[in-house]
């Protein structure tokens, strides 16, 4: 996983929908969905609850989220 794959699942899950942090990410919905999938298979595990609208956290998703709002905040300041 990278930095922009962090900033990825950040701004996702900031959004709760993928199509929303698409457009917030100046990216096409397909290529952010599966930049999704592929963090959730090299960490083994579901990082959202999806339905058709919307997305929320699972609890790996959550513990994620906390960290990675930890390490993008070191890498800006």
């Amino acid at each position: 996983m990278d930095i922009r794959q962090l900033r990825y699942f950040v701004t996702v899950a900031d959004e709760g929908q993928i199509t929303r942090a698409a457009k917030k990410l100046n990216m096409a919905q397909p290529p952010l969905s599966h930049q999704l999938k592929i963090i959730e298979e090299e960490l083994g595990t579901p990082l959202f609850f999806r339905n058709s609208r919307s997305v929320e956290l699972t609890e790996a998703g959550w513990i994620l989220y906390q960290r990675a709002i930890s390490i993008l905040q070191q890498i800006d300041d």
